[in-house]
């Protein structure tokens, strides 16, 4: 297993079309192959389960082994349908975390990669402070977050996560695809005053916005790499 997201150094690529060669931090997404820009990085986000709602409510294993990783620091990303998790998950995170680090992973902690809509982020916050009292004190909690979260960027619901993560990683890309006018929801991001990474899409677009790289809270980019589209 050698296919990850990466996250970059804070420093900022001058070329607009993400390039994964010029980053060191990614996620892998179960099904995407290895690349060579891998042997390079310093963070992996490596998904590894799904939490499903509705009917079939619960924890979905997505490899069928656990990785190993000794070049870069992991963390274990769940993707998140529904809050209203049954009794099995945390049971199941905290064995994944155990067992992870049992194959000799450096894990940062876990990262929950959930939609929040903007209007349902106190909610969210109360989840997560819960999700933090659940986990090892050295585990370390990560999200993803939309682009909508830092166009509102001052609001009370995103800063109550400060103290809660440790990071939150904005998407600025949909599928395969960076979102159209993402430069715009990113102009308010200063007023965010949590730590923060920029999610980008392999091949996408990015050109960070004026100063942006001076940002106090601005930790670098995670990179989604993907698998060469079949012609």
């Amino acid at each position: 297993m050698t296919a990850f997201f990466l996250l970059a150094a804070c420093g900022q690529p001058t070329n607009r079309q993400v390039d994964a060669a010029d980053y060191y931090a990614f996620w892998l997404w179960a099904g995407v192959d290895a690349q060579p820009a891998l042997d390079n990085a310093k963070t992996i986000y490596i998904l590894a389960a799904e939490i499903k709602g509705g009917p079939q409510a619960g924890y979905v294993a997505l490899r069928p082994a656990v990785p190993r990783v000794q070049h870069a620091q992991v963390w274990i990303v769940y993707r998140v349908e529904s809050l209203a998790w049954d009794e099995n998950v945390l049971p199941r995170i905290l064995r994944d975390i155990e067992s992870w680090r049992a194959k000799g992973n450096r894990i940062a902690g876990i990262q929950i990669d959930f939609d929040a809509a903007t209007r349902g982020l106190p909610g969210y916050a109360g989840f997560l402070r819960q999700l933090r009292t659940d986990l090892p004190p050295e585990t370390r909690l990560s999200v993803t977050g939309l682009l909508d979260w830092s166009s509102g960027g001052d609001s009370p619901a995103l800063n109550a996560l400060t103290g809660t993560v440790d990071e939150v990683v904005l998407q600025t890309y949909q599928g395969r695809q960076t979102i159209p006018g993402y430069q715009a929801y990113l102009r308010q991001v200063e007023r965010v005053k949590l730590p923060f990474k920029i999610g980008l899409v392999q091949h996408g677009e990015w050109h960070a916005p004026p100063g942006f790289a001076r940002n106090p809270n601005f930790r670098g980019y995670v990179v989604f790499l993907l698998n060469p589209e079949r012609s």
